[in-house]
């Protein structure tokens, strides 16, 4: 079937994949000064047209190979001249092969539709200036309105921070768009094959055109969860700093009732001739202070709020909670992400240290720091009783486990969002958390 059908010549699927590869780079941050970008997209162009001859110089059975070479210099394209992660070119490049595809095949659909036969390759014919003319037009115009149409789908120079899940997504789009739209190439005897030549550039080009609009739609869904995530963040925010208004504005009340009373505590002090009821009056007004320590710095604001929060009901339950954190070390995650991970252990621990009777055992810290490219969350209380794991997790003690124990598992779940792990130990009467995620590049 194919020897009946006149080819698209290889240069222009290579021309293809250069245009499209540039729709997406002109959208995204440039790690290139000007000329050497420039430089770059010249130099691009040869590359991938000799890529594809190449590729029409080998049989069939090798096929494949001639398209995944040309993919790959696609993503390298892209990674070189963009300001994006491994993951985020990889996404970049499969919606840019998909649209190459559809441009270059409906190009030659509507060639083949109105002068079916190969253009010459003699300069200055006829057939070769309609040939250019028709190429020229329509890849401008597709690529024209295929920028304008990705551009509010894709915030132009925003990282896109594609997630594993939406990588192997669109990957498999990709696939399954480049296979099934080629099908009738290599294979017509499959239900999914057309027999007619005409019908297989019609879908072809049907099939590609699917393949960007699944493409398309996907990353509308991926800005609608970022926005709902964005709103999300915006109210625990505001929840989380009405709460710290809150406590402010009680610590100004009890600042004054002490301000108040502090000069009688001083003058009984000075009058009392007894050294243990001295002492007993320092103790008093030690304690009294002591509720006001609860504000933490630890350079990030969103984390000193959820921690000053924990604080204050470490001292209200009578429990000593220190801390050694680089606030800053965890900027990356998010606040709703960054709340529920630190949120769920503190109250775990909060919850075990209730439970001791003596005051000295009641034992919580909370360190994190970077190591080796790593960034390490470590929350640890004091518990000398039992432990029980059900596969890596700490069994509820709470009386109905049907509606507890979801915040480890919502821990866990974030932990490997973030492409890292957690793992709980219970270890010389000693309960751990320990988060381990790796540092986002650049």
């Amino acid at each position: 079937m194919t020897d009946l059908l006149p080819d698209i010549p290889r240069w222009y699927t290579g021309l293809a994949e250069w245009g499209a590869a540039l729709v997406y780079i002109s959208m995204m941050r440039r790690r290139l000064t000007s000329w050497r970008f420039l430089i770059v997209v010249a130099a691009a162009l040869p590359i991938f047209i000799v890529l594809q001859e190449t590729a029409g110089l080998l049989p069939v059975g090798l096929w494949m190979v001639g398209m995944a070479a040309s993919t790959l210099m696609m993503f390298a394209f892209v990674a070189l001249t963009c300001e994006l992660s491994v993951r985020d070119s990889g996404y970049v490049t499969v919606r840019a092969f998909v649209l190459a595809e559809l441009v270059a095949s409906l190009q030659w659909q509507l060639w083949v539709h109105w002068v079916p036969e190969e253009p010459t390759v003699e300069l200055g014919t006829g057939r070769f200036i309609s040939a250019m003319i028709l190429l020229v037009v329509c890849y401008s115009a597709c690529f024209f309105v295929a920028h304008r149409v990705e551009r509010r789908n894709i915030r132009p120079r925003e990282r896109l921070g594609v997630s594993q899940r939406a990588l192997v997504s669109s990957i498999a789009i990709g696939l399954a768009t480049f296979f099934v739209s080629n099908m009738s190439f290599v294979i017509t005897s499959t239900p999914f094959s057309g027999t007619n030549p005409m019908d297989i550039f019609y879908i072809r080009t049907l099939v590609d055109l699917a393949g960007f609009v699944a493409l398309y739609t996907q990353q509308g869904h991926r800005n609608e969860t970022q926005r709902a995530m964005e709103l999300a963040e915006t109210s625990l925010l505001m929840q989380l700093q009405h709460e710290q208004y809150l406590q402010s504005k009680r610590n100004i009340g009890e600042l004054n009732r002490m301000h108040h009373d502090l000069r009688y505590y001083v003058a009984a002090i000075r009058a009392e001739e007894s050294a243990d009821r001295r002492s007993e009056y320092l103790s008093e007004l030690e304690s009294s202070i002591r509720g006001y320590e609860s504000e933490i710095k630890t350079g990030n604001g969103a984390l000193d709020i959820i921690l000053s929060a924990k604080m204050e009901k470490c001292l209200q339950e009578e429990i000593s909670m220190t801390h050694v954190i680089d606030g800053e070390a965890v900027a990356f995650i998010d606040l709703p992400r960054l709340s529920a991970l630190f949120g769920n252990a503190i109250d775990n621990a909060i919850e075990a240290c209730r439970q001791i009777e003596d005051i000295d055992q009641r034992i919580l810290k909370v360190s994190v720091f970077t190591r080796s490219g790593f960034v390490m969350i470590r929350i640890e209380n004091y518990w000398e009783g039992e432990v029980e794991f059900v596969r890596g997790l700490p069994r509820t003690t709470k009386a109905n486990r049907e509606r507890h124990g979801f915040g480890t598992q919502s821990m866990r779940r974030i932990a490997e969002d973030l492409s890292g792990s957690i793992s709980f130990r219970h270890e010389d009467s000693w309960f751990q958390v320990r988060v381990l995620i790796p540092q986002p590049r650049g």
